[in-house]
């Protein structure tokens, strides 16, 4: 395992499973509220939000990026 591996959050994690933690959890118009991207607002989809993801690297890094704050969140929070 590389170091730089080791050290990221989001090693081992899909772009699939994201999306799916982050519908689950906001769902499709929170989603949008948070990511205001045409893929979460209009006939969203997991399938178009992901072509649409890979495709524009200033959105992913935007999921990708409340995806952490939530697993911060997850972390800090008791059970």
């Amino acid at each position: 395992m590389s170091d730089a591996a080791s050290h990221d959050p989001l090693h081992g994690l899909t772009l699939e499973a994201i999306v799916t933690s982050l519908v689950e959890r906001y769902g499709w118009d929170g989603l949008a509220e948070r990511v205001p991207v045409r893929c979460f607002q209009f006939d969203p989809s997991i399938g178009s939000s992901l072509r649409f993801l890979r495709r524009t690297p200033w959105a992913r890094a935007r999921v990708e990026k409340l995806y952490l704050s939530i697993a911060t969140e997850r972390r800090r929070s008791p059970p």
